[in-house]
């Protein structure tokens, strides 16, 4: 029987899913570079792949933004926008709490959603995935930069076709079938500009620094010769989450539907169904706003008592506006000031600047600082390292200034957001030393 594909309204971008199966927990697929979910069922190999997952599963199947059937707002999304509309699929499709299965490009965002919604994550399963695609100094796990080059002019040569299918699916390079329905997956997933500006993304996306904080149960699955994202990705991923089961697969090819499947879909259902339930979590991944009212003490004094009770509370109105339409959580006041947590760090970045601005037409400078981070859950209250690292960067801030660390830069790659450098610094009672940025106004 054919399965409607349905819509999820993510702040007003329409996302495209189905739902099949009733297994007896839900499990939302992540997809990674181009997805269709009506184009998947059109190849036998693929669409037994998906049936085997709803014979244990109520799985749930959406086409990013940007891909597919859902809306093309005409770039790619951000790490925070895919977190978004993964949500709203959550909800539209009735999941409470699913387990999360990404695979590929999706994981980074899949691994993010379970580190910043413990909540609402039964568990996390990684195929094929990596945190950061690119090497760096202090990651020699990725890729060199001119591999992805290289992967970028293929594309741009053969898209129409089976655009890298040696990379893709080197087990079926010659399969006339499946070369068909790769190059119709290709054009009906999304366009040659499209693909483009996803592999130049890919360069940026770094979610190294949210793995230790997930606090769910994973299990990283990796080929040990797959040719688009080596075996050494999945070895560094289930080293940096904390209890992730690894199993390493045989074959070298990166699409999950190729190759052994059952040898995959069988540490799956054993992972899925054999879990134990998760516990609560004491600990999340949030980003942490701290602001603070420059220069308080002298205008207070200004003031006088009473016109300094009324500016603080036109302020604290202003701020409370700004968090409520930018989803933003109030922990509690600092006396000048707000400690606030958000489920992603683009839109606290844009309260903060909203703060700012609002505030500045009522006569009150403001600097702000902001951390993404694990943090302890203590009743209404938020504590722990990333808590402490938030309040030093405030105080770091130059009057008027929006101030954040390099691990919050890193994670909203993509939204437009430009940054000027603060250099390094040293916080008290964090260790290390720790890189600041100001968000350019």
């Amino acid at each position: 029987m054919e399965v409607a594909t349905r819509y999820a309204n993510s702040d007003g971008v329409s996302i495209a899913y189905q739902v099949h199966g009733e297994g007896p927990l839900d499990l939302v697929f992540v997809p990674g570079f181009v997805s269709h979910v009506e184009v998947y069922w059109e190849l036998p190999m693929v669409a037994r792949f998906f049936r085997r997952l709803a014979s244990f599963s109520r799985l749930v199947l959406f086409d990013k933004r940007g891909q597919g059937l859902s809306d093309r707002p005409g770039r790619p999304p951000t790490l925070e926008e895919s977190m978004d509309d993964l949500g709203a699929v959550m909800t539209a499709a009735g999941c409470e709490r699913p387990a999360i299965f990404g695979i590929s490009e999706g994981g980074p965002m899949s691994a993010l959603f379970a580190a910043t919604h413990p909540q609402r994550v039964s568990s996390l399963v990684l195929y094929g995935t990596f945190s950061r695609i690119v090497k760096a100094p202090d990651f020699a796990q990725g890729l060199r930069g001119e591999a992805l080059d290289g992967l970028y002019e293929m594309l741009k040569q053969e898209w129409g076709g089976p655009a890298a299918i040696d990379f893709w699916a080197p087990s079926l390079v010659d399969d006339l079938e499946f070369q068909r329905w790769w190059s119709r997956l290709l054009r009906q997933g999304t366009s040659p500009g499209g693909a483009i500006a996803l592999i130049e993304l890919y360069r940026e996306i770094d979610a190294r620094a949210v793995l230790s904080t997930i606090d769910v149960p994973a299990l990283v699955l990796h080929r040990r010769d797959d040719r688009v994202v080596p075996v050494r990705q999945g070895h560094y991923l289930a080293e940096k989450i904390p209890g992730a089961r690894y199993v390493e697969l045989s074959g070298e090819d990166h699409l999950a539907m190729v190759g052994d499947q059952d040898e995959l879909l069988d540490e799956v259902e054993e992972f899925l169904l054999g879990s134990r339930r998760a516990r609560e979590p004491e600990r999340a991944l949030a980003t942490v706003l701290f602001t603070d009212i420059v220069g308080s003490t002298e205008l207070a004094a200004e003031l006088g008592d009473r016109r300094w009770r009324d500016l603080l509370e036109r302020h604290d109105a202003l701020v409370r506006r700004q968090l409520d339409l930018h989803r933003g959580r109030e922990v509690k006041t600092t006396g000048d000031g707000f400690l606030a947590t958000f489920d992603g760090p683009t839109r606290a970045i844009r309260c903060a600047c909203a703060i700012r601005e609002e505030l500045s037409g009522i006569g009150i400078e403001v600097r702000a600082g902001i951390h993404t981070g694990e943090v302890e859950l203590i009743g209404d209250d938020v504590g722990g390292m990333a808590v402490n690292i938030g309040a030093r960067i405030a105080a770091l801030a130059d009057g008027g200034e929006v101030r954040v660390s390099s691990t919050v830069k890193e994670l909203v790659v993509g939204s437009g957001l430009g940054f000027s450098d603060r250099g390094a610094h040293t916080l008290k009672g964090a260790p290390g030393e720790w890189h600041l940025f100001a968000v350019e106004a």
